[in-house]
């Protein structure tokens, strides 16, 4: 007896379940990405379905699973022309964040392809998955070359295996189901589109139904065994329903009238490209199979466009998924066919009569889907079982003012020479400025920074780094198991030793001592904290909110290139910690656009809790580079001597060698070039606000450019002359 939690004691969650079993009726529809909170059941209700799947016909002893009414002609176990089958169960198998490339597509014995010519090759978990489920927990925390051969197998149906040379080659079809927790970062796009369906859960809130859960998954660590036959029932006529549906499936009518609601859908929420299309198509004719119907209606439309497309329609990596279930529902009525189109009648839900019951193990509780609307609920069973941004103007600090009152301007001359507000001590009876938030301005393309030098970190887009992938830019002897084979450095290692050896024929006498690896270089993702001054010297909206767009146009450029990022804002007299060190730039967004600001400038506090950030995080993650991101205008007010002490900290963190960058923030026509002065004690560099676009540096590089041509063509034009 398994001891899988059963499918049909989960808890709620409709849309989660209903998105399983309509793969599982439809391996075509493209697999389920199960976004949403932890503990929330997620990897449970994933496991407990591979019970529900039909048995698989192989080839008796094929280690790649091939299939005996069609085997691969191609199969490095093949060929298969009078094997024998065998039916066995539906696998899932899991592949861990932390894999290597080697443990997903197969490992290939180069010693013996080189001395012997034959390939001796051990298959990965994308052999193991072919014809079955292939799971990904915390995909979103995948690293990018493993994504790249997850993108291929899926695309093509087939992995392939090369090493100098020698290849191998066999067929991986598999449905592909990813959880994910938004909060630690979410998925490239390439990823997210390989995905058909996609359901956002959530805790109950109920607490009838959090009993349930609690009681539900007590009675099953007690007695899995027990607790699984007492659901052996309705996990048998959930089981038999899928294979009916399945054998249906081939029957169901996707008439034109459903054709145009879908295309009609697709075109309204301008998802890119036409996968949304196909796979909104396959979901309909699955549901339909589900409810037992031949027809296609427009309820199974709706339902298909709320688990297909809310992943789609993302433009950027700040739009939460989602989908406007009312102009989803003018526009299928608009392209509603009134001579025999889709009818109104839906699909049967899941959680009926005959679908499983509802439930929630995990110990974390049930949640709702954001795929589509939540069916009625149903008694649990026996518990055995922004504002706009103003542009900046070029004036005068507004130096400590409030956002909602701003005050008188200060002249020039008290600026620059700022004998209270930037080196005495501060008035104990003052009054607090009030503080308020400004919306955060337009992002645009960020330029690149980068840690100088070359790093050993996780694989990213940032900085140069010694990394599995990449040019090669030289040999080693192999640290542990044999990674990318040096071809050339292997036989310039083996060839002066072939005559002691005793070499006969045409063979290379190989030992593992000439084996060779390549080193490559490629690039790494970096920790980007961002130091951000949020203080009554920075709080006028013009210049908060650019300063808000320039740190949500780094974060974009750091999502882009794999970066973990942190956020420490001072103000007020006090840095803190505003966003540990995250991969979720998201997270790291949401907290920009609610930063407060007002009140004095604490600079100093800011760089030494930024410096204690990078001393624990060296600890967790010593390999991962850090790059410091100081967004200031250089002020500093409040205490004894506040700039002294601010450069003090500057140069502890210079110090530890921390690669920084300050984004100059100040404006007006008098400027004190603090924020220049601090960069030099960080041992920086110091950017303005416009040097940070992209666009900025593409025009310089054109303006130098078109300089030096008009300069070539006067030299011409004079020879002429």
């Amino acid at each position: 007896m398994s001891a899988r939690y059963p499918f049909t004691a989960i808890v709620g969650m409709a849309d989660l379940r209903l998105a399983l079993l309509l793969n599982a009726v439809s391996p075509a529809v493209g697999g389920v990405l199960v976004r949403g909170e932890k503990g929330t059941a997620k990897s449970t209700a994933v496991r407990a379905l591979a019970d529900l799947l039909p048995e698989v016909p192989v080839v008796a002893g094929c280690r790649f699973s091939c299939d005996p009414a069609a085997p691969d002609p191609e199969c490095p176990d093949g060929p298969h022309e009078t094997a024998a089958p065998q039916a066995r169960a539906a696998r899932m198998v899991e592949l861990p964040v932390g894999a290597s490339e080697d443990r997903l597509v197969g490992a290939l014995d180069i010693e013996r392809a080189l001395a012997e010519g034959v390939k001796a090759f051990e298959p990965g978990l994308l052999a193991d998955a072919h014809r079955g489920i292939l799971y990904v927990d915390e995909v979103n925390l995948l690293h990018d070359h493993l994504i790249d051969v997850l993108l291929d197998a899926a695309a093509m149906g087939a992995s392939y295996v090369e090493r100098e040379g020698v290849s191998v080659r066999h067929a991986s079809r598999f449905l592909l189901v990813g959880t994910m927790n938004p909060e630690e970062g979410e998925l490239r796009p390439q990823l997210l589109d390989r995905f058909g369906l996609t359901v956002e859960v959530a805790a109950s809130r109920e607490p009838e139904e959090r009993v349930e859960v609690v009681r539900r998954r007590l009675a099953h660590d007690d007695d899995p065994a027990g607790f699984a036959a007492r659901w052996a029932d309705d996990e048998q006529e959930l089981r038999e329903r899928v294979a009916a549906a399945r054998a249906l499936l081939p029957a169901v009518e996707l008439d034109d009238a459903a054709l145009r609601q879908i295309a009609a859908a697709c075109a309204a929420f301008e998802v890119d490209g036409m996968r949304a299309d196909i796979v909104m198509a396959r979901t309909a004719v699955a549901l339909a199979a589900w409810a037992g119907r031949t027809r296609v209606e427009s309820a199974d439309v709706r339902q298909a466009a709320l688990l297909a497309l809310p992943h789609r329609r993302r433009r950027n990596p700040f739009d939460a998924p989602g989908l406007d279930e009312d102009k989803l529902d003018r526009t299928l009525e608009e392209n509603s066919d009134p001579d025999g189109g889709p009818g109104p009648d839906g699909p049967e839900e899941p959680g009926g009569p005959d679908g499983p019951e509802d439930g929630g193990p995990d110990g974390g509780g049930p949640g709702g889907g954001g795929g589509g609307a939540a069916p009625p609920r149903e008694e649990p069973r026996d518990g055995a079982g922004g504002e706009p941004s103003v542009p900046e103007q070029a004036q005068p600090d507004p130096a400590e003012q409030s956002t909602e009152q701003p005050g008188p301007q200060p002249s020039p001359r008290s600026s620059a020479q700022a004998p209270d507000s930037e080196q005495g001590t501060p008035d104990p009876d003052a009054p607090a400025a009030p503080q308020g938030t400004a919306a955060s301005g337009e992002p645009f393309a960020a330029r690149t920074l980068t840690v100088p030098g070359l790093g050993e970190g996780a694989a990213g887009r940032r900085s140069r780094a010694r990394t599995s992938h990449g040019r090669t830019t030289g040999s080693r002897r192999p640290q542990g198991t044999l990674g990318k084979l040096h071809l050339a450095a292997t036989v310039q290692a083996a060839a002066p030793h072939q005559r002691a050896r005793g070499r006969r024929g045409s063979g290379l006498v190989l030992r593992r001592d000439d084996l060779r690896e390549a080193v490559r270089e490629g690039r790494e993702g970096n920790l980007v904290l961002f130091v951000v001054d949020a203080s009554g010297s920075m709080a006028a909206r013009q210049r908060m909110g650019a300063v808000k767009g320039a740190v949500l146009s780094l974060l974009l450029d750091a999502y882009q290139r794999r970066d973990k990022v942190g956020l420490v804002t001072f103000r007020r007299g006090a840095a803190e910690v505003a966003l540990p060190p995250t991969s979720s730039v998201d997270a790291a967004a949401a907290r920009l656009e609610s930063l407060p600001t007002g009140g004095r400038t604490p600079l100093a506090a800011g760089l030494l809790r930024a410096r204690e950030v990078l001393r624990i995080e060296r600890l967790r993650d010593p390999a991962r580079r850090p790059l410091l991101v100081t967004v200031t205008d250089g002020r500093a007010t409040g205490g004894p001597e506040p700039l002294v002490r601010a450069r003090q900290a500057a140069r502890l963190l210079a110090a530890d060698g921390t690669a920084s960058v300050v984004v100059d923030c100040e404006a007006g026509h008098v400027r004190l070039g603090l924020a220049r002065e601090l960069a030099a004690e960080l041992g920086g560099e110091a950017v303005t606000l416009e040097e940070l676009r992209a666009d900025a540096v593409t025009d310089l590089v054109r303006h130098t450019t078109d300089a030096r041509s008009a300069r070539q063509a006067g030299k011409h034009t004079g020879r002429a002359a």
